[in-house]
């Protein structure tokens, strides 16, 4: 069933992907990205330690099998999470991504050095409220049972139930900046 058109919904898919398809190839025409060529597409070069160390993180979160390369595939899942991913998904993807250890916990630190780095790369370090400061809100508010961890429920129930911290969750701790640059690159092709 089309529209007036005659174009689907798959047919837009479609289309959409393969331009993804083609932006991925002009970027990366041996069909993985490595993490060299991953800074350089999203325009990230010159970071500090934190930043960087946040850039790595996702690498590897995107990198699904762990090969050390990022392909196609990973590449489109990557983004359609970004871009129409549920709430519940990115939240997920979000706590995996923050769990830098990869324990299944999120402590302080590891809150507190990715805050740093995505406000270093947004350019807001600036806050009204400086990244430790806010990484204690955090803590107190969601850190339910008080053990200086956050678990992926606690994670997840407290993106839900406090709205500051959502808000800030899709704010500050977004990557909008990055399926700008896609998409903005994507039209540049």
């Amino acid at each position: 069933m089309g529209n007036a058109t005659g174009s689907t919904v798959e047919d837009l898919q479609a289309v959409e992907k393969h331009l993804w398809y083609k932006k991925f190839m002009t970027e990366c025409p041996s069909g993985q990205l490595t993490l060299h060529e991953f800074k350089q597409f999203f325009g990230l070069r010159g970071l500090d330690a934190e930043a960087n160390a946040y850039i790595e993180q996702m690498f590897r979160t995107f990198d699904m099998n762990k090969d050390g390369y990022i392909d196609f595939l990973e590449y489109v899942a990557a983004l359609s999470l970004v871009m129409r991913g549920k709430m519940e998904h990115k939240l997920r993807w979000y706590f995996k991504l923050y769990d830098v250890d990869g324990n299944g916990c999120i402590d302080r630190s590891e809150l507190l050095n990715i805050i740093k780095a995505i406000r270093a790369i947004n350019g807001n370090e600036n806050q009204e409220v400086d990244a430790e400061e806010f990484t204690n809100r955090v803590f107190n508010k969601i850190d339910v049972n008080g053990d200086g961890e956050l678990s992926l429920e606690e994670f997840v129930a407290g993106a839900h139930t406090d709205e500051d911290f959502m808000e800030v969750m899709m704010k500050t701790l977004d990557l909008t900046h990055i399926v700008a640059m896609i998409h903005n690159r994507r039209h540049s092709v």
